[in-house]
């Protein structure tokens, strides 16, 4: 993998026991695997954020975050821009918190804080106030309720093949018996696969991909029929419902935020 390394801050400790970072990452960026002794929790504001933690990949929107627990190995490759928000937490803050790497679904309150303290490069809680505000941080983080991987990947070679294939054109419309045949197994077989592997079926799998992409090719400038096409939607309005439903905004609001961030 090639790209522009990012430089990770170098803590000996933590400067205080909840520390926020705040950072704009350029396409084609990777931060080299490291651990340390803190908890982290990792949220692109906007672009989609991948992440190797403990060998799984995550590979989030923005309405997720993902939680690397102290002392577990983690890095990350970015193919698009990200605007970037990290929590650092001392371990004695991480007790209540998963033991594992994870997806953690994120709250309003808690993006609108982070957004916040990024507004203002507020990297350390000093005054009342913001004392407060990280107060409520940390609850609405134990409140998070938490998910698999937004998009998980295979392990077997036969999925694995057809993840592949659609990971290299997410417009393929081809149904899941054409796909079954093409890895000589029957589309109830396959349809299995998908569950019992990846917790989710061939529809939701491929769906989530063309958000993943969706939000990319936003994030790109690339105009919205022509990412319609490029997945596979007939049109802009079936293109636009779908992400309405998975981001709670359309495509152009969506676009709009993210050129304001």
């Amino acid at each position: 993998m090639t790209g522009k390394y990012l430089a990770i801050p170098q803590f000996d400790q933590l400067p205080a026991p909840v520390y926020f970072r705040y950072d704009e990452f350029g396409a084609d960026t990777i931060s080299a695997p490291h651990r340390h002794t803190w908890g982290q929790l990792n949220y692109a504001a906007h672009g989609v954020m991948h992440l190797d933690v403990d060998g799984q990949r995550f590979i989030s929107p923005p309405h997720l975050a993902v939680w690397v627990p102290p002392g577990c190995e983690h890095g990350c490759y970015n193919p698009q821009a990200i605007v970037y928000r990290s929590v650092y937490l001392h371990r004695d803050l991480c007790h209540d918190l998963p033991q594992q790497p994870c997806s953690l679904v994120i709250s309003d309150i808690l993006k609108a804080i982070l957004s916040d303290f990024a507004r203002r490069d507020l990297k350390v809680a000093q005054d009342q106030c913001d004392l407060r505000l990280t107060q409520v941080l940390l609850d609405q983080l134990h409140l998070s309720p938490t998910q698999a991987c937004y998009l998980p990947f295979a392990r077997s070679e036969g999925l694995s093949q057809i993840l592949d294939a659609l990971s290299a054109e997410p417009g393929d419309n081809r149904p899941l018996a054409d796909w079954a045949a093409r890895i000589h197994v029957s589309e109830r077989t396959l349809a299995r696969q998908f569950l019992r592997e990846l917790g989710m079926s061939f529809g939701e799998w491929r769906l989530r991909l063309r958000f993943l992409r969706a939000i990319e090719a936003l994030e790109a400038g690339t105009p919205i029929q022509s990412i319609a096409f490029d997945l596979g939607y007939s049109s802009a309005s079936a293109f636009i419902a779908m992400f309405q439903r998975q981001a709670h905004c359309t495509p152009q609001q969506y676009r709009r935020q993210a050129r304001a961030a």
